[in-house]
């Protein structure tokens, strides 16, 4: 446990030194200033060729947006996410260790072209977070944490930072075993990150980016809206999960790219009712879930002399 707390203080000394460095000191792999720099670009390709011309510059919780930023890439990490996962990443070595699996790199690529590396790093982890993201709409409970990002109403590069901070810890642990198995550099990991932002930050624009059938390849804002739709065409499941690609939606049947519409209503079934601040929408969702356990513990019955509760939940 010593060599824990160790790796916990060390790590969280050593972002909260990293932070400052990073804002202090601009430089070319800073990501502070990348991640500033891609919003302005974004916002400035909003103001000049607006798709929806009626919506606001500042849109419907802009300055909100803007806070989840701050929070989500930053702020969460200083107050221990980044420590933890560092003591989370050293407690599952030493488990691999107990079995005998000392080395988890099974597919080494460090040797191969500049360009090789990169595409397969970016293949790999899509088509692992194009999973995980279908899992946070099949999965009632991680969808509770997921609608925070689905409670946007309208549409603007600033949407792509409204995401409860849980879903960071769902993403980078399951991403975990399938990224480590392959050895990649930090730099390598450093451009594939910031590209999938940038493409991410395009497809939350009100921007209009026709691809022609480059659509059924790439994600793109008229196609992401569609996964944002209050009425979606598959209202068990969603559409168009793809963060950076539209291949994989395209390829398993999840996909839906009709003709763009500007107009298309965005949100879910009650975002009306949904919390609008930020910690009130932080705490929905372990609200939520505790709800559920309540309901679940007033209706457990007595069935010939056993306790039985609900067979099914469906949650909303």
């Amino acid at each position: 446990m010593e060599k824990y707390g160790q790796i916990l203080l060390e790590s969280f000394l050593g972002f909260s030194a990293y932070l400052y460095r990073e804002v202090l000191h601009p430089h070319w792999t800073n990501f502070v200033y990348w991640l500033l720099a891609l919003s302005l670009f974004c916002w400035s390709l909003e103001i000049l060729f607006p798709w929806r011309k009626e919506q606001a510059l500042f849109r419907q919780d802009f300055w909100l947006d803007a806070f989840y930023m701050v929070f989500n890439f930053f702020l969460f990490s200083l107050i221990g996410y980044n420590a933890l996962s560092d003591v989370g990443v050293e407690a599952f070595r030493d488990l691999l260790a107990t079995v005998g699996i000392r080395h988890l790199v099974i597919w080494d690529i460090a040797d191969w072209p500049v360009w090789a590396r990169l595409l397969t790093l970016f293949v790999v982890r899509d088509f692992v977070q194009w999973n995980i993201h279908r899992l946070l709409h099949r999965v009632g409970w991680l969808w509770q944490f997921h609608k925070v990002h689905h409670s946007v109403e309208e549409m603007g590069f600033a949407a792509h930072f409204r995401y409860h901070p849980m879903e960071t810890v769902f993403y980078r642990t399951l991403e975990y075993i399938p990224l480590a198995m392959i050895g990649f550099g930090l730099t390598d990991f450093f451009i594939v990150h910031l590209f999938t932002l940038a493409i991410g930050h395009l497809n939350h624009t009100n921007v209009y980016l026709p691809l022609g059938r480059l659509t059924y390849l790439l994600a793109n804002p008229q196609t992401h809206m569609w996964h944002h739709a209050k009425e979606l065409p598959r209202p068990a499941h969603g559409v168009n999960f793809g963060l950076t690609l539209n291949l994989w939606d395209y390829l398993f049947g999840t996909g839906h790219f009709p003709k763009e519409d500007r107009q298309v209503t965005l949100g879910f079934d009650g975002v009306e009712t949904f919390p609008r601040r930020f910690w009130s929408q932080l705490r929905y969702p372990f609200t939520k879930l505790r709800r559920w356990h309540q309901v679940a513990e007033r209706q457990t019955i007595r069935v010939n002399g056993t306790t039985a509760g609900p067979d099914v939940y469906k949650p909303t």
